[in-house]
This record gives C-alpha cells, sequence and structure tokens, in this order.
C-alpha cells in the first residue's frame, strides 16, 4: 500500500483533515475572488447584463455541481475505495473510465442547453436585454460543458487518491491568468478584442481548457499514486457502474438543489429584472457555501472512502462528524454576518434600490439558516465517499419539496417574497435534519460490518488482509 493512502487510514484524523482541506479551501477561496471579480466587471456593463448573468449562473452552478460534486465524488469515492482495499491496478483503470465518462456527459450537457436554455433565461424573467445577454454569455459557456466535464472528473481522480494539493496549484494558477485575462475580452484591454459579457465566457473556457489539459498531464506521468496506462486499455462495465451508481443519485441530488434556486428565481422574476439581479446576488453567497463546504467535502470524501475499503469504520464516522460539525459553524457564521451585513456584500455589484431590496430581504431571512445547509452538504460528501447516497438524495428531494411548495403557498396567499424566501429557510432545515438522523442512525455510513440498515451497501469490500496489515 502506497504512503498516501496509508496515512489516509492512520495518520491522526483532525490534523490529516485539515491539512487536506487547506489546498481546497485556498482553491474555493481563489475561485470565489474570481467570481465576485467578474461579475464586478460584468455589472459595469449594466443591468441587464448583470440580470443576464444571474439567469445563467444557476445553469452553469448546476453543471459544476453535477460534474465536481456528483459526478466528481462518485469517481473520488470509486478511487479512494478500491486504494483503500488495496486494489491500484484497478484504481489506474478508473481514471480511463473517469475521462470517457466526462467526455460522454460534457457533450451531452451542450446538446441540451443550448437549444433550450433560451426558453428557460425567459421563464425565469429574462427580456429584452437580459434575456439577450444571458443567451450569449450561456452559448460561449456551455458550449463548452464538455471542458468541464473533464476538468471536475481529472481533478476527482487525483483528489481520489488524496492529493489535494496539485488540483489546488492548477485552480491558483489558473486564477492568476484568468483574473487579467477576463477584464480583457469584456473590455477589449490591448490586443484583445472587446466582447462584451461574451468575453467572461470565453476566459471561462479557456481556463477549463488549460486546467484539463495539466490534470491528464500529472495523471498519465506516473508521477501520483495511480499508474494507467497511456493507452486506452479494453474498457468493461463495471468500473463505469460503480461511478455511475453513485454519480446518477448524486446528480439528482445536485439537480434539485439547483432546480430550488431556479424555480426561486422564477418567483422573484415576476418582480421584474432588478429583483432578479437583486435575489441573485444574494444567492450567490448561497452558491459560494457550496466550494468552501466542498473544499471541506472532498478530504472528508476521501477519507471515509478509504478507511470503509479497508474495514475502519469507526474513523469513517469520525472523520464525516468532524467534517459536518465544522462546516455548519463556518457557513452559519458567514450566513449571520450577510443577514447583519447585506449591503457590505451587495453593495460590491450595484446600487439599485430595488436590487438591494430584494437582496437584502433574502440575506435577512435565509442567512441564519446557512448553517443546516452547510452540515447538511458536509454528510452528502461523507455519504458519497461511503458509497451511500440515498438518504442524502432523500433530503435533498425534501428540500425541494418544502421549498418550492412553500414558495408556491405564499405566493398563492400574497405573501410576497418573505413569504418564498421563508420557504427557502424551511428547506434548508429539512435537508440539515434528515442527513443528521441519516448519520445518527448508521444509515448513512454503517458502524461495523454487519450494519445493514442501508439500501445501498458498499460493492467494493475490502481486500483480504487489508485490516490485518494495517
Amino acid at each position: 500500500m502506497d504512503i498516501r493512502t496509508r496515512r489516509l487510514l492512520t495518520a491522526p484524523l483532525v490534523p490529516t483533515l485539515a491539512r487536506m482541506a487547506l489546498p481546497n479551501i485556498l482553491v474555493m477561496s481563489v475561485q470565489t475572488c474570481v467570481g465576485l471579480i467578474e461579475t464586478y466587471y460584468v455589472s459595469t456593463l449594466g443591468t441587464d447584463a448583470l440580470a443576464g448573468m444571474a439567469l445563467v449562473f444557476p445553469v452553469v452552478m448546476l453543471v459544476q455541481m453535477l460534474s465536481a460534486g456528483g459526478m466528481g465524488g462518485a469517481i473520488q469515492s470509486a478511487v479512494s475505495r478500491t486504494l483503500g482495499a488495496d486494489r491500484p491496478a484497478e484504481a489506474a483503470l478508473l481514471a480511463w473510465h473517469a475521462t470517457m465518462l466526462g467526455l460522454a456527459l460534457g457533450i451531452a450537457t451542450s446538446l441540451v442547453a443550448l437549444p433550450f436554455g433560451p426558453t428557460l433565461y425567459a421563464a425565469m424573467g429574462g427580456a429584452g436585454g437580459s434575456l439577450q445577454a444571458a443567451t450569449t454569455y450561456a452559448g460561449i459557456v456551455l458550449g463548452s460543458a464538455v471542458l468541464i466535464w473533464l476538468f471536475n472528473a481529472l481533478a476527482a481522480v487525483i483528489r481520489g487518491t488524496g492529493n489535494m494539493a496539485f488540483p489546488a496549484a492548477v485552480t491558483c494558477v489558473g486564477a492568476v491568468v484568468l483574473v487579467p485575462l477576463s477584464p480583457a475580452l469584456i473590455f477589449g484591454w490591448g490586443p484583445f478584442p472587446g466582447l462584451g459579457v461574451a468575453g467572461g465566457g470565453v476566459a471561462f473556457a479557456l481556463y477549463y481548457a488549460a486546467g484539463s489539459a495539466l490534470f491528464a498531464a500529472y495523471i498519465w506521468s506516473g508521477r501520483g499514486v495511480l499508474r494507467p496506462s497511456r493507452r486506452l486499455p479494453k474498457l468493461t462495465w463495471g468500473p463505469s457502474r460503480e461511478i455511475l451508481r453513485i454519480g446518477l443519485l448524486s446528480g439528482i441530488a445536485s439537480v434539485t438543489s439547483n432546480v430550488t434556486v431556479i424555480a426561486a428565481t422564477a418567483f422573484v422574476g415576476a418582480d421584474g429584472p432588478a429583483a432578479v439581479a437583486g435575489y441573485g446576488t444574494g444567492a450567490r453567497l448561497e452558491y459560494l457555501l457550496v466550494p468552501l463546504v466542498f473544499g471541506l467535502g472532498s478530504p472528508i470524501a476521501a477519507v471515509v472512502g478509504t478507511a470503509l475499503g479497508a474495514g475502519d469504520y469507526a474513523r469513517a464516522r469520525q472523520a464525516a462528524l468532524t467534517g459536518a460539525v465544522v462546516a455548519g459553524i463556518l457557513t452559519e457564521a458567514i450566513g449571520i454576518a450577510g443577514a447583519l451585513h447585506p449591503v457590505a456584500w451587495l453593495g460590491l455589484f450595484g446600487d439599485e434600490p430595488a436590487m438591494l431590496a430584494t437582496g437584502s430581504l433574502y440575506l435577512w431571512i435565509v442567512g441564519p439558516f446557512y448553517g443546516f445547509f452547510g452540515a447538511g452538504l458536509a454528510l452528502y460528501f461523507a455519504a458519497q465517499g461511503a458509497g451511500r447516497v440515498g438518504w442524502p438524495l432523500t433530503a435533498s428531494l425534501l428540500r425541494l419539496g418544502v421549498a418550492l411548495g412553500g414558495a408556491w403557498v405564499a405566493s398563492a396567499l400574497g405573501f410576497g417574497l418573505g413569504g418564498t424566501f421563508l420557504a427557502l429557510s424551511a428547506g434548508f432545515v429539512t435537508m440539515g435534519l434528515i442527513n443528521a438522523a441519516a448519520f445518527a442512525t448508521g444509515r448513512m455510513i454503517p458502524r461495523g460490518p454487519t450494519d445493514q440498515t442501508s439500501s445501498t451497501p458498499l460493492r467494493l469490500a475490502p481486500a483480504a488482509g487489508a485490516v490485518a496489515r494495517r
């Protein structure tokens, strides 16, 4: 067993999680700054451009969550559990399966998003200039969706080995290039043409293309834990099935999260583009919680998956609980800060009164419940590592039902935006409590080899003697 995998199984848990989480948190902080900077640049083009970007943002985040949190989490889970069971050759083969899945799913995303996107943006409240800006931006970003899928699939393979540093380094270096490139393409600095809102999309696509190439070069160079063949091997259905088994259910959970925001945007859209911009800008803080928790969740999934692959159930549960508590505290602190000082956040993107009013109302009502979302999401990542995502999926579906059902009732009874935002808060509470209950009862992560309470047992059993060697 390689030294990196052994550390996941034997090193002190809290320092190990902290060491692995720090590069990811750095990555998420950098990505947050890049997203905010790009939004600021686009906001200088006017309210229509900002509203157009807000309309596309939930869809782009859906692709991100499907590729990184859904299928990416499944890839990481499969790699880590296989390495934990001391089967390195099978783990290396998973790199090829992840690449093929990323290519196929990326092409499928573009084929769906490009023709049907404009209708969706119009249903969400886009009209005139805002709809045109949304269609232009989405045509570039979602037209190159295969790059997003490849980037996140290959990064997940590397994270599955316990290596969080290299994906972090690629992201940070890419951000250094992206920050000046994006405004150069938006405004036309130097030799670059001024492409307007489309310039941000072009810079976005170039970043993911370069990152995917670097990840592929690292994996197939043999410098990491895995040693995949440089020639395409004969692929069988088994490894892909193991990835898809977890990834499809995780993807549905990701879809429900984004459908909640998209549908809420449609409710808010009845109050006009400025209200959409306000809610979209306020909800961007909510979306930023996802990469923050991912920074913690990816190490949690790696430790949980490796520990369960080796038969160490106590370590897996301890890693999940520790991560959920930390994530809950961090996201709750962010939510309370946003609720107490909403204009400090919203004012970064504009000063239009209707935008500020809607965004402030959202943060006042929903922000104090961010902790439920953070803890529940951390447990979702832990369940991915365990290969048991049934209960997190149930929690996500119930969150969707509570949030949208409550928003519909609030709209029908004339409670306005305040009622809609209260329903979103209730959805967060539902998700957090259900995931916590599933973990406490052992349905999410088993207490031991005889725990049969889950309907989705692990299929990658520990290799003979793995626990004894450890």
